[in-house]
């Protein structure tokens, strides 16, 4: 098995560059329906024929699922309900994303 400074080496020779990234605190990674944190993370940064490569490493990952909604789907709530966004965000979770189902029910509790 390589070690560190010998992998560093043979990477070296294929004319890639690696250094690592001080001071990296946690790294995030977002998704339409996650969210990835890695805490405390070692960092890398490979650079080879003008890319860069970026390899991470943590033992503390922490995920969560993630509700959004396209801003225009809410704006379009907000608009019609005459709602702020968070009663906006609130109906399209309530109704699992159906916009005419919440900009209906906005308009019900209004009455």
């Amino acid at each position: 098995m390589l070690d560190n400074r010998e992998a560093r080496r043979m990477m070296q020779r294929m004319g890639m560059e690696v250094k690592e990234v001080p001071d990296v605190t946690e790294v995030i990674i977002k998704s339409a329906t996650k969210e990835i944190t890695l805490k405390e993370p070692a960092v890398s940064e490979i650079t080879t024929k003008g890319l860069k490569v970026f390899q991470v490493t943590a033992t503390e990952i922490e995920e969560k699922e993630i509700k959004g909604f396209k801003e225009e789907d809410v704006l379009l709530v907000m608009s019609q309900a005459g709602v702020d966004r968070d009663k906006a965000e609130a109906s399209l979770m309530n109704t699992n994303g159906d916009i005419a189902a919440a900009i209906i029910s906005l308009q019900a509790d209004k009455q």
